[in-house]
């Protein structure tokens, strides 16, 4: 802080002094206050969409077989192209590790904290990828939206259609006005510099 003269210094430090325990109660109250809920107690959450050739419901541990054989099916392709990281997937998940992954999902979903969706064929029969709905690191973005589909699918096209797709769904059924697509709508270098700052930022 600068000061220009005694006598102001003076004032500034009887002020703080006056008005210290209300910044200390404010700033204690700031930091124990509730944060605001993802989306709003009465928002309805979508549990079902369809498409033309596929549709969308939530992940769950009745999902864990068709889950596990599409992401396993596509190591390398989701290890580039999505997690950018060899931590998931990678050989040797196990089938305990799949249906814990599953049943972590369906309670982040229960609680309203994210939604991780798997993309069906109309069947139910075989999954062609995932759309996952979650909270923004970054400011100025209300949700963050990633997407990822099997290598086969996203050689034969998928990949592109079911983000188009995907965008038009969030704009048009969620209650967000800015959201951020990473490797998309945003490339992954700035938002890794991003979500980097952010955290810096709010010392996490």
């Amino acid at each position: 802080m600068n000061v220009r003269t005694t006598g102001a210094c003076l004032a500034l430090l009887a002020g703080a002094l006056a008005v210290g325990p209300l910044l200390t109660s404010a700033a204690s109250a700031a930091e124990t206050a509730p944060s605001a809920p993802f989306v709003a107690p009465d928002y309805v959450v979508p549990t079902l969409a369809r498409a033309p050739h596929f549709k969308v419901v939530p992940l769950g541990p009745a999902l864990a077989k068709i889950d596990f054989d599409a992401y396993m099916s596509s190591i390398e392709h989701l290890q580039k192209t999505f997690t950018r990281s060899t931590d998931w997937p990678h050989a040797g998940i196990s089938d305990a590790d799949a249906m814990k992954d599953m049943e972590t999902e369906q309670a982040r979903f229960r609680n309203r904290e994210s939604f991780a969706y798997s993309v069906l064929t109309s069947d139910g029969l075989r999954e062609r990828g995932c759309i996952y709905v979650s909270p923004s690191p970054v400011g100025g973005y209300d949700a963050v939206v990633r997407i990822w589909v099997t290598k086969a699918e996203y050689d034969a096209g998928f990949d592109a259609e079911l983000y188009a797709w995907a965008a038009k769904w969030v704009q048009k059924k969620w209650p967000f006005r800015q959201v951020a697509y990473p490797g998309r709508a945003i490339d992954w270098v700035t938002w890794d510099r991003l979500v980097a700052k952010g955290k810096v930022m709010g010392g996490a």
